[in-house]
């Protein structure tokens, strides 16, 4: 039964194994945001973590973005999700999701971004924001 156990564990792990120079930590530029700058966290098994200040719009407040990404042909393609509140309220103002299409050359990539923003019933609220990247690599 453990052997079985670790049979199990090593084949997901490789499974969610992935080499691709996009995995690590980036300082990302976005001029076009209410907050151009943020932080994105690629991880290896294909999922993307996104965080910047709240401080683009005195009105609401968004969360942290989650996502996922893959690799396509020579770039990296993915989306996140966001949940926007009203300060005030506190309630429900929006969902955005933020695809995303990137090259990375060693620590730098560039791409652009398309944000969708929907209300809680799932109707867009108006037409796609666009948005470049550039990023660089945190390294030690």
């Amino acid at each position: 039964m453990r052997f079985a156990v670790v049979v199990l564990f090593l084949g997901l792990a490789a499974c969610g194994h992935n080499n691709s120079p996009i995995v690590g930590t980036w300082f990302v530029k976005t001029p076009e945001a209410p907050f151009p700058y943020h932080m994105f966290v690629f991880h290896s098994d294909g999922t993307v973590q996104q965080a910047n200040p709240d401080a683009g719009n005195a009105n609401t407040s968004d969360s942290n973005g989650m996502g996922v990404w893959v690799a396509e042909g020579d770039g990296i393609k993915g989306k996140f999700v966001e949940i926007t509140a009203d300060r005030s309220t506190h309630q429900f103002v929006s969902r955005g999701e933020i695809s995303f299409s990137i090259k990375v050359n060693d620590d730098i990539f560039s791409g652009t971004a398309s944000a969708n923003f929907f209300d809680a019933g799932g109707r867009r609220l108006r037409e796609p924001l666009r948005a470049t990247l550039e990023g660089q690599r945190v390294v030690p």
